[in-house]
């Protein structure tokens, strides 16, 4: 008894030691942080983004749509049978249910028989449904490509709108730094009776402005990664940052609007607009299709009993097959169809009209995104002469201050022209970068930015 207690002790503790290395492992793995790269987040969302998901189904649809129309070309093949009873035949020849002669039939009636329907002319129909489902099929595979650039500049997007975030708290815990140092030197010069409470107090508010300022980008951080982790088809208890160690680009050229323009024209917005108008087209060479005739080839073959092609029947199963060729021709088409292919004519109309307003969006959009990215290439010089300049005055007026020259006011004024300085410059090089890859995005040049295949 002695000796089984102490082991029982040692068994519990040392399930309790395993117990505590499984609780810590697992929540250093669940605490495990994603870095993640622009190029990475924008390979991870091509493949996992439901909306591209959705655009591959819909070529598989459009694909099978095609399968479908050329099955139209394919004959029709029926099975049939039948089985029943009759009545016997009663015939009333002295008028109406006068003099009725009763003639008895053979009660069972049965058939089994298969028929084949191909067709061989139909006003060209088949092969311009085949051809529509080939245009739609076409239109599915260029959305597509627009739904992954699209998607493409949403990650940019959102991926530099954190970033600017991250670079703006850095900038205000750095502030807050500061203003804790100040604070410190403040509160010490009102110990020696060389600044009022006044003063002290205005330092505080001015150090608890900040704090609120970092507490709410925080949440704005935290927000904006929860939809990039959504953006992603993450799971939501996964945790990811942004990679920061890299620096942007620097964007300092901007080539010709015109250069730009030639892309454009040929963007996924222009060429799906197109093939609208080529389905169109052929949707009237449809509708005109009803003006001719249609030519199919028929067949079948059938058991029968009993043989009803002689009265009084025989009761005998026989056997008989035809086979040949059926025409047919719709006179109501010669003046019903007029108006559909009048209908089918305006859609054409429509569609080139619709064509011709997108193309003028794409051109207003590119141009006002070409004049604001050269715009932004220009306040590069001015932000950082401005932040020269905010630095400057920052330090005259922080020496001034600590010297008793100048009032807390103007240091509160030296300080907020300093952050807001500090921030336009960073922020003005993450808009510049955003502006280029909507810029290219307009352009249909954004897939060869990342070359991704």
């Amino acid at each position: 008894m002695f000796l089984i207690k102490p082991i029982f002790r040692l068994e519990n503790i040392l399930k309790k030691v395993a117990l505590l290395f499984f609780i810590g492992f697992t929540t250093s793995y669940a605490q495990q942080v994603n870095t993640i790269s622009l190029t990475e987040a924008i390979k991870i969302a091509r493949q996992n983004n439901r909306n591209i998901l959705r655009s591959n189904l819909e070529i598989s649809l459009s694909e099978e749509n095609i399968k479908e129309n050329k099955e139209l070309r394919l004959p029709e093949v029926e099975l049939n049978g039948m089985y029943s009873r009759i009545t016997n035949l009663t015939e009333f020849k002295g008028g109406f249910l006068k003099d009725k002669e009763v003639i008895h039939t053979i009660p069972e009636i049965y058939e089994v028989g298969t028929s084949i329907k191909m067709p061989i002319y139909v006003g060209n129909k088949i092969n311009n449904a085949i051809k529509i489902a080939s245009q739609e099929s076409k239109i599915a595979l260029i959305k597509k490509e627009k739904t992954e650039n699209d998607i493409q500049l949403e990650v940019i997007g959102t991926y530099l709108g954190i970033y600017k975030m991250m670079e703006l708290q850095k900038i205000i815990d750095e502030n807050i730094r500061e203003e804790q140092n100040r604070l410190k030197e403040v509160q010490s010069l009102q110990k020696h009776g060389t600044v009022t409470k006044n003063e002290v107090i205005r330092a505080e508010l001015q150090l608890s402005d900040r704090e609120l300022n970092a507490l709410t980008n925080s949440k704005n951080i935290k927000i904006a990664l929860h939809d990039f982790k959504t953006l992603l088809q993450f799971p939501e208890d996964q945790e990811i940052a942004i990679d920061t160690t890299s620096h942007l680009d620097e964007m300092q050229n901007i080539d010709q609007y015109d250069s730009y323009k030639s892309h454009a024209l040929q963007n996924e917005e222009m060429r799906i607009s197109g093939q609208e108008v080529e389905i169109k087209k052929t949707e009237l060479n449809l509708v005109k299709g009803n003006y001719y005739p249609s030519i199919h080839f028929f067949g079948n073959y059938g058991l029968n009993y009993p043989n009803y092609k002689f009265f009084p029947p025989d009761p005998y199963l026989y056997s008989m097959g035809q086979i040949g060729i059926a025409a047919s021709f719709d006179l109501s088409g010669l003046y019903k169809n007029r108006t559909k292919v009048q209908i089918a004519d305006t859609k054409i109309k429509w569609q080139e009209m619709q064509s011709a307003i997108v193309k003028d969006k794409i051109q207003d959009e590119l141009y006002r995104n070409h004049a604001e990215y050269q715009e932004i290439l220009e306040k590069f010089r001015v932000v950082d002469k401005a932040l020269e300049l905010a630095s400057e005055n920052y330090r005259i007026v922080k020496l001034k201050y600590f010297n008793q020259l100048v009032l807390v006011t103007e240091m509160v004024d030296a300080d907020n022209a300093l952050l807001q300085a500090k921030f336009n410059k960073i922020s003005t090089r993450i808009d510049a970068a955003m502006k280029h890859y909507e810029l290219l995005h307009t352009a249909g040049m954004l897939k060869e930015e990342f070359k991704i295949q």
